[in-house]
């Protein structure tokens, strides 16, 4: 059988020794006494002092200075309204993805439209992924949620092959000259190479 009970019933009497002796020396109040006053929560007043008095210590310290941006002016400060550049650059930001009112949303896929095209392999994969954009779009402006308006324009299915077809064939245009470059620096090395030999 385990000594824990009795150990943990001497430990307790040693604790209750302990701060009835704290008590008597006036270290600990006594739980007769009466409760202390609660602490009055401050007032507004009270915090907005407060938080100034800690930001003139602070510049006092030089604690904001050389800090990043300082005397720059304020990023996305065009002229233009735009009341949901919050957000707007939150995603940006962020690089968030799937979020967001359609409307903005749609504009970063427009945006980044070709470069995913031209990841895909296939002229079919191509002309779905335009008509499901295209369907997004509709999609959108027909909404009754609000947020800002969709202005991102639709996308010509057959254009858009055309010029994917176009950007394809000049990448590999380039490829094959990179390569056959490359091919004639190797050959004239080699050859160059035979020529220093005894």
């Amino acid at each position: 059988m385990s000594d824990a009970p009795q150990r943990a019933a001497r430990q307790y009497r040693l604790d209750r020794l302990a701060r009835d002796e704290a008590i008597a020396r006036g270290e600990l109040p006594d739980a007769a006494d009466p409760a202390p006053e609660p602490v009055r929560p401050p007032t507004q007043a009270e915090r907005a002092a407060y938080v100034e008095q800690a930001i003139q210590q602070a510049i006092r310290r030089g604690e904001f200075d050389n800090l990043p941006g300082a005397g720059k002016p304020l990023e996305g400060l065009t002229g233009r309204h735009d009341p949901d550049w919050w957000i707007r650059r939150k995603i940006e930001r962020e690089q968030l993805s799937g979020l967001g009112p359609p409307a903005l949303m749609l504009r970063v896929e427009n945006a980044e439209l070709e470069a995913r095209l031209d990841r895909m392999h296939r002229e079919s994969d191509v002309r779905e992924a335009i008509e499901d954009f295209n369907r997004r779009v509709i999609e959108a402006r027909r909404q009754l949620l609000g947020g800002p308006p969709v202005v991102t324009p639709t996308r010509d299915a057959d254009g858009e092959v055309r010029a994917w077809r176009d950007r394809r064939d000049a990448r590999q245009r380039r490829a094959t000259e990179e390569r056959e470059q490359l091919e004639h620096e190797q050959r004239a090395s080699r050859a160059r190479w035979w020529k220093r030999r005894p």
